[in-house]
């Protein structure tokens, strides 16, 4: 694991229904912003805004936005990911890409989908997380409603050896909800013993749903680490310490006290 990773949230005002526009704002939001970066985080639905309206916006893997993504990725010189509407084989995800440089790609699949936005009768959830890494830090990125399932967010633990250091949730979390979203993303980095970002949008949507942001990086214990700024679009670009994470685990090894049990998919 390198000393250091760091991550670039952007929390954008998201166009809604509009994946050209959306990918031309982020485009110039790149060419303004060249600090390097390892890994680069947009939220859930990054191209449309939380639509249901899957059936004319969906793209095939590989399609416009994820050719986007490689273009991106290769001219940052950094992964890139977030979630876009997805059709394959008649059915339609909400699919996390896990873009990098050269070209390869990882997806995850919305497991939990938000029953209260009819979200379920759209999309097909997914079955598997994924765990991936940057620069020898472990990774595991999920989507928005996931944060409130803290058994699908569960941190592995053997032989004292954690699957992940960095739990990222992707998001469209509306501001009604403002302070679930905080006090989860808290919890769930005090009980995995891992970093968390969270990254959410601003503006209002096509539903008439408000955001306000407050995409952040949170701590082992709890102290967010970083932050942007509340209710406007944001570019923030943040550096965490292996350090601190090795420090922390050996100060409070909670993972050999753990609770142990199947998860039935």
């Amino acid at each position: 694991m390198d000393e250091h990773i760091t991550i670039t949230m952007v929390q954008p005002d998201i166009v809604w229904e509009s994946i050209g526009s959306n990918l031309e704002n982020y485009a110039r939001l790149f060419m303004q912003n060249s600090e390097k970066t390892d890994l680069i985080v947009l939220p859930e639905m990054f191209t449309t805004g939380f639509s249901m309206n899957a059936h004319y916006l969906a793209e095939k893997e590989g399609e416009m936005t994820m050719k986007w993504m490689e273009k991106w990725s290769r001219k940052m010189d950094c992964v890139i990911t977030g979630s876009i509407i997805i059709s394959e084989n008649g059915l339609f995800f909400n699919r996390l890409i896990w873009m990098r440089p050269d070209g390869s790609y990882s997806f995850y699949d919305k497991r939990h989908l938000f029953s209260m936005g009819k979200e379920d009768q759209f999309y097909t959830r997914g079955a598997r997380k994924i765990l991936t890494e940057v620069r020898g830090w472990k990774i595991c990125p999920l989507i928005c409603y996931d944060l409130r399932f803290p058994v699908w967010s569960r941190n592995g633990y053997s032989d004292n050896i954690w699957d992940y250091d960095i739990l990222i949730y992707i998001a469209n979390w509306p501001a009604a909800r403002d302070n679930i979203w905080t006090t989860l993303l808290t919890a769930r980095a005090i009980e995995n013993q891992a970093f968390v970002a969270g990254v959410n949008r601003v503006g209002t949507d096509g539903n008439e749903l408000s955001y306000t942001g407050n995409s952040m990086i949170v701590d082992l214990e709890g102290n967010v680490e970083g932050v942007c700024e509340k209710e406007y679009p944001d570019y923030k670009t943040f550096r965490i310490s292996s350090e601190k994470l090795v420090t922390t685990r050996n100060k409070l090894g909670a993972g050999k006290d753990r609770d142990l049990f199947d998860l039935r998919i």
